[in-house]
């Protein structure tokens, strides 16, 4: 039946189809497509530039016949037209420009003015700007995106959007939801910085074709490609605080449509370190192995491209104490200790077909097979989980009439089988199986000058959620040169994995109590929550050099929410459904000037206002700052013949106070703190010397100011008393940390 359909959905859009446009895609000499090309009717000033396809479309007239097609680093193309029809160019590298202007015209950090979402793209150039060494880590340098350590004892780190945990943002893979389920604590330390190409940055609603559950953003990840890797490369890192990570790519190409990447990633924390003397570990011990293989087909002339990626992992840490052995003091009261050891199996697969007669017109195929499964303890608490998960997703796109009305519709299913266990006190078997089919259409429209819009819709029907609606809009408009205006409007549905999500709590002697209300997720009842927001971005000349000044606004409203309460009782957590409001209120200004060629400074302040009614009464949500400062400064050499360079950056935060958990309860004082947290600020730095276009070495440093966090651990010095927690983290626990490394590419 869905064959049928499809055939007949093609047959009617081929039938309303009026070729009234010139169309067509670019691509580059690696048949990759071209994104940002500029094609022009020649001595006029009509023009578009080429979309994240690489397409374009171009109002055709009888006075038009010579279209010019440019691109930075590319030899100029000139084609003769004659009549409205889609075409396909192959551009190929200019013999005269040298490969070090076509770097420099591209900033490692994007903010597009066509695109009608607010979404910010980092490249890999901007992941080398600091010690990169896993995704939870690399965004330390954009002011999009809030990071913070999640805890004191497991060193992973926790990132926000628009002052909402990761549960709230839908985490990507080459738009395969990836980080969800039993991988929400650590799922981020999983992916190796140096495997990623790009990541895109999303604020608000998020596209309805990758699923309902994006509420404050959407993170795409986007990995390096075999079809356009290097044979070999080589990163070698060694940190103060015992950290050392080796990566290493291998490509191959094995024939003109077949290419191979084999990543090969380990890292290693071999010494203890405790600098804040409470006798606990800073970081956690432990060790990673990381396995990929990816392998690509393209078939440009007949349209076929496809991914196929297997990937294995082994992440093991130890913390606590810093003098606890597992082998001797395993849930024993010699000393307090912990274990977290996750095994981890990914295959997924991409097929994706574009009519070669009709480059607009295309089908994609995506499917996820995944493997998780943590075994951990802290303290006498255990958290065990098991997570079979298959998505599959499958995309029609294809336009009404002309270019200017694209569409895409589709069919996704998703399946997770969650296996967990949980031992607080006493022990909860809470596995289940949750389903999901949906059906998306999104329709865009593009007049390709100043105005464009998104509108979605999905209706899912979940055994758990129920059936329900989701949808979604964005628009842009440009209503002057170098500005544009953004809004967004969406609805998201999630299930809450409370215990998956807060697995910083059971490093705590506090009690979970569910107030169950008969709902069907914990006894909890699903969120709901609708996010709206506005931005506003302008681009100008300030004394002869270009700036950007950016206003973005977004509030999330919760219809529902699984609430966490840490103010009934510093003995306790509680979770239940909300009952009144919850919101989030986030404000950025943004401002960014390139003070002379290659000197660059990107600032940011962000206000929030979040507040959850909670049973005793309406309050600020713990641990986020209403106020934030970030600056980036960043200066580059002129590269030199043999691409000799000296790169420089340097990040500094500033952090307000922060709203800290009821602790006045604990019946000694030194395990109580104050109700807010003292504003602090981070500086980080590093330096990159390249010595040719395949070897370059950088030091860098984080937390250069030395800023500790006083109390780290209420209860330290009895773990397990009943004022232990190691949960209350708003600020860095180790201090300084120094670390080099090396990069060495074969080409």
């Amino acid at each position: 039946m869905h064959k049928n359909f499809m055939f007949f959905l093609l047959l009617f859009v081929n039938f309303i189809t009026a070729q009234e446009n010139v169309t067509g895609t670019i691509t580059d000499e690696h048949n990759l497509p071209v994104i940002g090309a500029s094609v022009t009717w020649k001595d006029t000033t009509i023009g578009v530039t080429t979309d994240e396809n690489g397409t374009f479309s171009l109002p055709y007239s009888k006075e038009n016949h010579l279209l010019v097609i440019s691109y930075v680093g590319y030899e100029t193309q000139t084609l003769e037209i004659h009549e409205p029809k889609a075409v396909k160019i192959n551009i190929k590298p200019s013999k005269t420009l040298g490969e070090v202007v076509v770097q420099t015209k591209r900033n490692s950090l994007q903010k597009s003015y066509v695109k009608t979402a607010n979404v910010v793209t980092m490249s890999s150039k901007e992941l080398l700007k600091a010690a990169c060494c896993n995704l939870s880590e690399s965004f330390e340098t954009n002011p999009s995106i809030d990071v913070n350590f999640s805890d004191a004892i497991s060193g992973s780190k926790q990132i926000k959007m628009l002052g909402l945990t990761s549960p709230y943002i839908l985490i990507a893979e080459e738009n395969i939801p990836s980080v969800r389920g039993a991988s929400q604590a650590y799922g981020l330390s999983f992916t190796p910085g140096t495997w990623v190409e790009s990541i895109q940055v999303t604020k608000g609603a998020g596209s309805v074709v990758n699923g309902y559950e994006s509420i404050s953003g959407q993170i795409n990840t986007e990995l390096i490609k075999p079809a356009n890797d290097i044979p070999f490369f080589l990163n070698a890192y060694g940190s103060t605080d015992s950290r050392y990570e080796l990566n290493t790519h291998f490509n191959k190409k094995i024939s003109d449509k077949w290419s191979s990447s084999l990543f090969l990633h380990g890292n290693a924390r071999v010494a203890k370190n405790d600098m804040n003397n409470d006798g606990f570990l800073d970081n956690p011990l432990g060790k990673q192995i990381n396995v990929l293989n990816r392998w690509q087909y393209s078939d440009a002339e007949k349209g076929w491209v496809s991914f196929i990626n297997l990937r294995y992992m082994r992440d093991e840490k130890q913390t606590g104490q810093v003098d606890f052995d597992p082998d001797r003091d395993k849930f024993t009261n010699n000393y307090w200790g912990s274990e977290i050891n996750t095994d981890k199996v990914d295959l997924s697969t991409k097929i994706g077909y574009v009519f070669p007669d009709m480059p607009y017109q295309s089908i994609g195929f995506q499917n996820s097979f995944n493997y998780h499964k943590q075994e951990s303890y802290f303290g006498f608490n255990q958290y065990n989980i098991q997570q079979n998960s298959f998505y599959s997703n499958l995309i029609f796109n294809s336009i009404i009439s002309n270019t200017l009305n694209k569409f895409s519709t589709g069919l996704n299913f998703t399946s997770d089988d969650y296996n967990e266990y949980v031992f607080v006190g006493s022990g909860m078997d809470v596995s289940r199986r949750d389903n999901s089919i949906g059906a998306f259409f999104e329709y865009t429209y593009d007049n390709t000058d100043n105005f464009s819009l998104v509108a979605g819709a999905r209706y899912d029907i979940h055994n758990r959620l129920g059936a329900f609606f989701t949808p979604r809009l964005h628009l842009r408009y440009n209503p002057w040169e170098k500005a544009v205006f953004r809004a967004s409007a969406g609805r998201g549905k999630r299930s809450a994995n409370i215990f998956a999500e807060n697995q910083q709590l059971f490093a705590t002697s506090r009690a979970f109590n569910i107030l169950n209300t008969g709902g069907k997720i914990y006894g909890l009842d699903p969120e709901i929550a609708w996010n709206y927001g506005v931005s506003f971005m302008q681009g100008f000349s300030l004394f002869g050099r270009t700036a950007e000044v950016s206003v973005d606004f977004y509030r999330t409203d919760f219809e529902n929410q699984a609430v966490v309460d840490l103010y009934a009782s510093p003995q306790q957590v509680l979770f239940y459904n909300l009952d009144g409001k919850s919101y989030a209120n986030s404000l950025q200004l943004e401002f960014n000037y390139e003070f002379f060629k290659h000197l660059n400074l990107r600032t940011a302040y962000k206000y929030y206002d979040i507040q959850t009614d909670y049973l005793s009464g309406a309050k600020e949500r713990p641990l986020q700052a209403k106020h934030r400062v970030f600056a980036n400064l960043a200066f580059e050499t002129h590269i030199k013949e043999k691409g000799q360079q000296w790169k420089f950056d340097f990040t500094y935060n500033w952090m307000g106070a922060q709203r800290l958990p009821n602790t006045a309860d604990n019946a000694l004082l030194r395990d109580r703190l104050p109700d807010y947290s003292p504003s602090f600020s981070v500086m980080n730095a590093q330096i990159t010397r390249t010595f040719s276009s395949t070897f370059e070495v950088y030091v860098g440093g984080e937390n250069i100011g030395n800023y500790k966090q006083k109390k780290a651990i209420l209860g330290a010095e009895n773990p397990f008393g009943p004022s232990f927690d190691s949960s209350i983290i708003y600020a860095p626990v180790f201090g300084q940390m120094y670390y080099a490394g090396l990069r060495f590419k074969i080409k």
